[in-house]
């Protein structure tokens, strides 16, 4: 089996991994990179297959749902099978009725927890791990008699926290390469770590308990184990957690029990539907979804009066409705999102702008999706592989200081697994 990474042996995103073995290939990833201006402008990797039919590229196979690792899916069409998590699928499909580019993918076959698929000549058997993103995967992949573990992204301190310890005590075994994520090299010192989902709930309970009006928190709702660290904050401090349309499907997209969503058994819920996503709903004919969350909305009249009760999930073009409604008298913006996105020039910037002219309070919340590099000296070590090659990293040369068997390779290169 060979290896050729495309895009990641110096950058975190638009992560591309291809396989071959027999001559036949598969991909692991096919991400939009994080500097990319919009999907149109930016190139497919050289991979035979994608650009025009070559039968020999078997499959797409997608870690998880975050742009940076299936972004340019878009651009194959559907010529190629993908395969991914269920509710991967599931969450995809929701957002693209919201997203502006997104799309609904399609799956050929599923991954599931520990269970082995065959794609030609490539045995596959994924692993649920700990990540930010919602239904996330690590994966063994063995062929031509060789074996190798792509990480994925994973971390050990969020809400899914035992998968990565279960990983941790039984890894994969006789790995001849691993590819390993190390978003977090560069920035955390070697013994720091990140605060965990569980810290973080402590944290925003104070907040919301020091707030006088409503806390904003501006998430992904795709971050499920935020949205399910806010609300329990939420539930802890008397407050109901308002959500929008979108992130109400997205958390019923989920189809898990245990993740509070707008359906019967679920209290300190409610859904606020802003004046420009009710518009968009009809714009898509889509507007019939709000009859399921009838018991749970929330009507721009009585915002202000729930206010000082309330948590809402939020984003910066909501301010106008909720400027609107009066509902921002002693409100306070939690950012709960990586705080690259607080640049100079970018939505974030301008929402933490908007906020100091209003004397909205505004604080940083949050925590990584990725391992620390304790975590991850902890998973290389248990995996013990052969070969280790960084992936998914601006840092890949703190690799060699803190890990066995490092083996730094460039971009486009085939490599032996």
């Amino acid at each position: 089996m060979r290896i050729r990474i495309h895009r990641g042996t110096r950058e975190i995103g638009g992560t591309c991994v291809e396989l071959e073995s027999a001559g036949a290939r598969i991909l692991l990833d096919l991400g939009l990179p994080l500097n990319a201006s919009d999907l149109a402008s930016t190139p497919l990797p050289e991979v035979d297959g994608l650009g025009r039919e070559d039968a020999s590229l078997l499959a797409i196979v997608l870690s998880h749902g975050h742009r940076d690792h299936w972004g340019l899916v878009p651009k194959v069409g559907d010529r190629i099978p993908l395969v991914m998590g269920k509710a991967t699928e599931s969450i995809i499909r929701a957002a693209a009725d919201f997203v502006p580019d997104a799309v609904a993918l399609h799956a050929a076959h599923y991954l599931e927890h520990g269970k082995r698929l065959d794609i030609g000549p490539f045995a596959i058997t994924p692993r649920l791990v700990d990540h930010s993103g919602f239904d996330a995967y690590a994966m063994e992949v063995e062929a031509g008699g060789k074996r190798i573990f792509y990480s994925g992204d994973l971390r050990a301190h969020g809400r899914k926290g035992a998968l990565f310890e279960a990983l941790i005590n039984h890894p994969p075994r006789n790995i001849d390469t691993m590819l390993m994520e190390g978003s977090s090299l560069g920035r955390l010192a070697e013994d720091q770590s990140f605060p965990s989902e569980a810290a973080l709930e402590e944290i925003f309970v104070e907040r919301f308990k020091d707030t006088a009006g409503m806390a904003l928190v501006a998430c992904s709702a795709q971050n499920i184990d935020r949205v399910v660290t806010v609300y329990r904050a939420a539930k802890r401090t008397g407050r109901t957690l308002i959500v929008d349309a979108y992130a109400a499907e997205i958390l019923k997209a989920t189809d898990k029990d245990s993740i509070p969503k707008p359906v019967a058994g679920w209290s300190n819920l409610a859904v606020f539907i802003p004046q420009g996503q009710r518009i968009q709903l009809v714009k898509k004919n889509i507007a019939s979804i709000v009859d399921s969350y009838r018991g749970f909305r929330l009507w721009p009249e009585h915002l202000a009066e729930h206010a000082p009760r309330s948590v809402m999930l939020f984003r910066g073009w909501m301010m106008r409705d909720l400027d609107r409604a009066r509902a921002l008298a002693g409100a306070s913006v939690f950012w709960s999102q990586w705080d690259g996105y607080l640049g100079a020039g970018t939505p974030g910037a301008a929402l933490q702008a908007d906020c100091e002219s209003r004397g909205i309070p505004f604080e940083v919340i949050h925590t990584s999706g990725h391992a620390s590099p304790g975590d991850l000296k902890r998973l290389a070590a248990a995996v013990a592989p052969r070969r280790l090659i960084p992936i998914h990293t601006f840092e890949r040369e703190k690799f060699p200081s803190l890990f066995e068997n490092v083996t730094l390779v460039d971009d486009k290169q085939w490599t032996e697994a």
